[in-house]
Order: structure tokens, then sequence, then C-alpha cells
């Protein structure tokens, strides 16, 4: 019934992901979330996500954000990273995961996006056949309509936990 929404992977944050290893799989092309997926709702590129983005860059990665935010937000996050984006992406909507690839010169079987809302990010990914991680909220304050949605989040991965084994 929700298996719809369950993720491809369940990491408690991004940063803790090994990148290396999904660059030996051969992996190339990396979407990611902003809000809570990377830094706190509404917070500024830390010093966290601009080394990330070096490493990753260095690794030899082209990523790109796919975010529901406005341009203002979106590009006010970016501006000390540098990497492409779409904002008003209209997750869970595969139109922007199909352009973000075109983008990244990548496809479906080498590109894996990483946010923190399962009807959002993870269903949309997977509506367009991308490999995804989903990560735990870096912090709880989050806009009204994201809370709402976190209460029904919780049942699905309560589902997701225990057919993996792990509730």
């Amino acid at each position: 019934m929700f298996r719809c929404f369950f993720p491809d992977e369940y990491r408690n944050s991004t940063y803790e992901i090994d990148f290396e290893q999904l660059y030996r799989e051969g992996y190339r092309g990396l979407l990611f979330d902003i809000d809570n997926t990377l830094v706190p709702h509404g917070a500024p590129a830390d010093d966290r996500a601009k080394a990330l983005f070096r490493r990753l860059r260095k690794l030899g990665f082209r990523s790109c954000f796919l975010s529901n935010n406005k341009i203002g937000r979106v590009s006010s996050f970016n501006e000390d990273i540098g990497e492409i984006f779409i904002e008003n992406a209209h997750k869970p909507s595969v139109g922007s995961y199909l352009r973000a690839m075109e983008l990244l010169g990548t496809d479906r079987s080498n590109t894996i996006f990483i946010g923190d809302q399962l009807f959002t990010d993870i269903y949309g990914a997977k509506r367009a056949g991308i490999r995804n991680i989903l990560v735990r909220p870096i912090h709880p304050r989050e806009e009204i309509q994201i809370v709402l949605k976190r209460y029904l989040e919780k049942i699905v991965l309560y589902f997701y936990l225990k057919e993996e084994g792990t509730s």
C-alpha cells in the first residue's frame, strides 16, 4: 500500500552517505533537495555544505539542486556553492527530475536523488525511475504544510522500517 513512497535507502544525514562508493558504483549525477536535507530550513549554505560540494566535484560528480522553493531562496543558498539548480520544481512531478538529468548530462541509470521528504522528494524520484536516498530532517523547524505531512510520513516510515526489519 505504501511501497510507492518507500525510499531505496534511508540515512541519518546527507553527510554520512558514502559518495566515494556511489562513484565506484558508476553514479555521476546527484540531485539534492536543500532545506532540511543540506541545511536547516531557510538557512544559507554553511561550511559543511560548501565542503561537501567541493568534495563531490573533486570526485567527479555533477550536482543539481531540485527545490520547490522560489528562485530567491535557491539562488541565495547556491551563491557560494555554484551548482546547477531548478527552482519551483513542483516535486513530485517527474518533469523537473528529467530536466535536471538533462542539464547534468546523466540518465536514470547513473543519477541519485537525495532528500528529506517522502511525498515530494522520494515519491518524485521513484516516479522518475531514479535511485533515491531519504535522509532524516536536519532540524525540526519547518513550514506548517511540511509539519502536517511529517505525521503521515511517520506512518509510512513505520511500515518501511518494519519491512526492512529495523523497527
